[in-house]
């Protein structure tokens, strides 16, 4: 072993990976075997990748054909999700117990925690996600070497006087659950994924340290402080073939800064490692401080790199990087730097007005840099949403620029399909999830996808407005009475291929709790029938059919049980954890980084992305289970220690020849704050004069989808059809639109655009008023002999819909009824000769139709016209200005004889409304008559009524239907319009403005 350790460091400008690379080739290559004979142990999977790049790169420069690269194996960061352990395994690890699957034991943590706390935690959702925040919780502890006894030592308990009562509660449950699962593991003979790594690292650091590999070793950007991590170093940096190569870690600082960094887990008199409140855990240098310490290596000990890769930055950035980031005292230094250590050159701010227009400068940025042959563009940003933005706007050029961080499994194709399914059965088939589980672009049941997408889009169609009947059923019935009139069976075949699909689902789903792993292999089946094999086919389907493998296997093994209603919860939270990394195959020379993913990796030009407070840096988060005088307590560091590898994070980026800074002023929530890093390189920079500010891009991203010269002022609409266009009939509701609002009559009858319910929609009073409107037409057809309150049930039964629609308006509904049963038992001065009935008449050669409601037959002979209404109904007012028309035109179809076997002069025009009376019986239910009879001081004369509604009616035929008047929206503002048109009328952009102009 070596006298002194062989520690280096990298500096930022230097850019690590080729850096590393130029350094390792000639000390370690020769010319038979190449670099096989090194060992070079990295921090992640992402970092082989791109130290491997960096082999290519340097291999390109000399020219030459090819070398053997050197063995690397990844050993890990504090962050990432990978089994790293194992890799050691060959060191000889047979004396070491295996490891307890991580699926295992979150299954496992959540039983003990539904035995610890019973029934005061009823959500098993909630229940599984403590169990993964206690998974986390434990996994910090046992990286830092923290035993379950250490949580009753001397150090915390001192702390519980001085915790809140939840805080203290939270540490007394953890502390029995680690108990319980302590005991598991022993049962099982199994150890902590984390437990067995520390033991590898361990074994492997005395393996070497008694017998020294005769192959060299070299650990490369390696960050972890962890202190199974930390000895293995040390053992790596005094081995004779040994050294460790440190990323950035600053040699230039002074040591009074240095100091003022903290203690950093130094040890102490007494022996132990606490962390001080005082320390600057937000500092990038500190982790690399606390790894030092833990390695017992002096910060004087640690030697430059003297290679740089080929895209290094100026020298000078190194020193600018470190002054950047001094602590709060130091940093009174920078009012005596001179203007040459203050220059950040190469060095851009760019701010956007959101994140859209930040997203799409980035992309102008990423395009221009692609003009420069050979030069490579990395984009850095934790923001995943910013990313995918990103990358949907480079497309725009056929730029390909995939996030190499990944999506969560819950919103890839194959996730969601899984999702869909448990939320179709949780909801028991709600029209929401069950017409978005059938037009997933996966599922096609086997068949041709146009034709199925015919069927679902008729499905949907029949499943707008209110909520129907729970499950499967109700859905058939619905279908089959539309195939009856359709007169085409094949609806119902496409409808029993979907019942094929998701039938054990259901029935699974009829019991009260349901296994998780039952409910996976259902769900497995469910998916297979609805996509085939295009399910598995691509790398979310793989990873979906690993994590419900795993999930499926563990959740047997633990007999997990869950209620039907947390399954798309628990799947939720499972699967966001999961990421999905693309498949190779992107623009060669641009990548898109998160923050792991972009440690080791450099580029011509860095583009960070997203420099916003919560964002880089995240906020800090508080552990679930332990305050942070307790972590604190046990040696572990707190919670903004994340804060500290974010910063050193961008003063890595900070290195590339040409970095830009970039922020969005707003994001969905309003006024962000800027990145407290980025406030420090405006103030170091002190740039009054903006010769740092990339202005020159969200300019010309704000230009790209600007129109090219002013658009006019958007008019009120006033279209003019062709008279073959307007040669249309009018329906007895429609004359008032065209008489009001005649661009509402344009789009209905000419354009025949209607509006469409939304699915799972309110009860809207059309709604209503048809179903009331079919009750009363059974009732009377059946002579009024039944119940009323029988046929309403009846009716209501038909319609399949949902329980709670019925229950808030049923009684409602059934009182009024009731007052119209009543209101016509034992009548002798009327008598209903029809209902719903059809009629029509030809007034200057255009057909005016309709359907009366009821027609009564009057004592002394005459015609009542009624038309029933479930709200309140027009004025009299307003009938008499011509916007309710309605009783009219019936009136004149029934003087016509329009009605079939129905003769007489109508004289009686009633509205029946079906809403609140003081003075009917049951409470709801009154008559009103737009007629000026009594006392009444508005309305139109009996004798008046029906020549003033002809006279309306000839006049508007002529306007509109034969004569050549435009259909202009909004005509008469007294009308009360329907908003059925205003986004097709584009209402908000010319009605404000006329305002204005009438107001003038």
């Amino acid at each position: 072993m070596k006298s002194h350790p062989d520690v280096y460091s990298v500096a930022a400008h230097r850019g690590f990976a080729d850096a590393l690379v130029a350094g390792l080739v000639p000390r370690y290559a020769d010319d038979i075997s190449g670099m096989a004979n090194l060992t070079l142990l990295l921090p992640s999977g992402r970092a082989k990748r791109t130290v491997g790049e960096a082999f290519v790169r340097l291999l390109d420069q000399n020219d030459r054909r090819g070398m053997l690269l050197p063995r690397m194996a990844v050993i890990g960061d504090i962050e990432l999700d990978e089994a790293l352990g194992h890799l050691l395994d060959p060191l000889g690890s047979d004396d070491l117990l295996p490891a307890v699957d991580p699926m295992r034991r979150w299954l496992t943590l959540t039983d003990l925690i539904a035995e610890e706390w019973g029934e005061d935690i009823r959500s098993d959702a909630a229940r599984l996600r403590m169990a993964r925040d206690m998974a986390a919780t434990m996994d910090r502890l046992l990286i830092e070497e923290v035993a379950p006894d250490d949580l009753l030592g001397e150090p915390v308990l001192d702390l519980l006087g001085d915790l809140a009562q939840h805080w203290t509660d939270s540490l007394r449950m953890f502390a029995r659950i680690q108990f319980r699962w302590r005991a598991k593991l022993e049962e099982w003979g199994r150890v902590d994924l984390a437990t067995r790594r520390n033991a590898l690292f361990a074994k492997a650091s005395e393996r070497w340290s008694r017998n020294p590999p005769h192959f060299p070793i070299v650990a490369a950007g390696i960050t972890s402080a962890s202190p199974g991590i930390a000895r293995l170093l040390r053992t790596i940096a005094f081995l004779p073939q040994g050294s460790v190569i440190l990323p950035d870690l600053d040699l230039a600082m002074p040591d009074d800064v240095w100091d003022e960094l903290g203690s950093a887990g130094a040890p102490t008199a007494d022996g132990s490692t606490p962390f001080s409140r005082d320390d600057a855990v937000t500092h990038p240098q500190y982790h690399l401080k606390l790894l030092l310490n833990r390695m017992g290596v002096a910060r004087g000990e640690v030697r430059p790199w003297h290679r740089k890769g080929d895209m290094a930055g100026p020298p000078a950035r190194s020193h600018a990087i470190s002054s950047l980031f001094l602590p709060p005292k130091a940093s009174r230094i920078w009012a005596q730097l001179p203007p040459e250590k203050r220059r950040l050159a190469g060095i851009r701010i760019m701010e956007s007005a959101n994140p859209e227009g930040e997203a799409q400068a980035v992309a102008l940025l990423v395009r221009e840099a692609l003009e420069t042959p050979a030069k490579q563009i990395a984009v850095v940003t934790p923001d995943r949403n910013l990313a995918a933005r990103i990358a949907e706007h480079c497309l725009r050029w056929n730029i390909v620029a995939e996030d190499s961080a990944g999506k969560p499994l819950s919103i890839t194709a194959a996730g969601r399909l899984v999702l869909l399914l448990a939320e179709t059965v949780a909801e028991n088939a709600a029209p929401v999830p069950l017409v978005s589980l059938f037009s997933h672009p996966l599922v096609d049941g086997g068949g041709d996808r146009g034709i199925w997408l015919r069927r679902v889009r008729e499905l949907e169609l029949l499943l707008r407005g209110p909520r129907p009947e729970g499950g499967l059923r109700p859905i058939e019935a619905m279908l089959t009475e539309f195939a009856r009139k359709r007169k085409s069976d094949e609806p119902l075949g496409w409808w029993q291929v979907c019942c094929d699909a998701l039938e054990n689902l259901f029935a699974l789903a009829e019991r009260e709790r349901i296994p998780i792993a039952e409910c996976c292999e259902v769900m497995i089946e469910a998916g297979e029938k609805l996509c085939g094999e295009r399910l598995w086919a691509r790398e979310d389907g793989r990873a979906l059919s690993q994590f419900l493998d795993d999930l499926r296997r563990h959740a047997w093994e633990a007999g997990t049980i869950v209620a039907i209603s947390d399954l798309p919860a628990i799947l939720s939270d499972a699967m966001e954890r999961i990421a999905v990394r693309p498949p190779y195959g992107g623009h060669s020379r641009v990548a898109i980084y998160g923050l792991l993913e972009s440690r080791m990796a450099r580029a011509d030009v860095m583009i960070c992305a997203g420099l916003n407070e919560g964002t880089w840096p995240a906020g800090a988060t508080m552990d679930a289970n332990l305050a942070a005088p307790v972590l604190r307590a046990l040696g572990v560091p707190g919670p903004d220690y994340r804060i500290g590898l974010s910063a050193h994070d961008l003063a890595s980026a900070l290195g590339a020849p040409e970095v830009v800074l970039s922020r969005a002023r707003r994001d969905e929530s309003g006024p962000a704050i800027a990145s407290r890093f980025l406030l420090r390189v405006e103030a170091l920079i002190n740039d009054p004069e903006g010769a740092a500010k990339e202005a020159r891009m969200p300019e010309l991203a704000r230009r790209l989808d600007a129109p090219t010269e002013a658009l006019p002022a958007y008019e009120r609409p006033a279209p003019r059809p062709s008279p073959a266009q307007r040669d249309v009939p009018i329906t007895v509701t429609a004359l008032d639109r065209l008489r009001g609002d005649p661009y509402q009559f344009y789009a209905s009858s000419i354009l025949q655009l209607r509006s469409l319910d939304a699915l799972d929609a309110a009860a809207t009073p059309a709604w209503q008023g048809n179903i009331a409107h079919d009750i009363l037409q059974k009732w009377h057809e059946e002579g009024q002999r039944r119940d009323i309150v029988e046929v309403a049930d009846e009716v209501l039964e038909a319609t399949h819909t949902g329980a709670l629609t019925i229950a808030l308006w049923r009684p409602r509904l059934i009182d009024a009824l009731r007052w119209i049963a009543l209101s016509l038992e034992g009548d002798d001065v009327r008598t209903v000769l029809a209902v719903e009935r059809k009629g029509e008449m030809i007034v200057d050669d255009v057909r005016i139709y309709g359907r009366a409601d009821r027609i009564d037959r009057m004592g002394d002979g005459t015609l009542g016209i009624v038309d029933y209404k479930t709200g309140k109904p027009p004025s009299a007012a307003m009938v008499e200005k011509g916007f309710a028309l309605q009783l009219g035109l019936l009136g004149l179809i029934a003087r016509q004889g329009g009605f079939e076997d129905i003769s007489g002069e109508p004289e009686c025009f009633e509205y029946w409304s079906l809403g609140k009376s003081a003075k009917s019986e049951t409470g709801f239910g009154y008559v009103e008559t737009p007629l000026k009879v009594d006392r009444k001081r508005s309305g139109i004369a009996p004798d008046d009524f029906l020549p003033v509604t002809e006279g309306f009616l000839r006049g508007a035929i002529a306007d509109w239907i034969k004569g050549d008047a435009a259909f202009t929206a909004r005509l008469n503002p007294d009308y009360p319009a329907y908003n059925d048109y205003d986004q097709l009328m584009r209402l908000d952009e010319w009605l404000p403005r006329l305002a204005e102009e009438e107001t003038e």
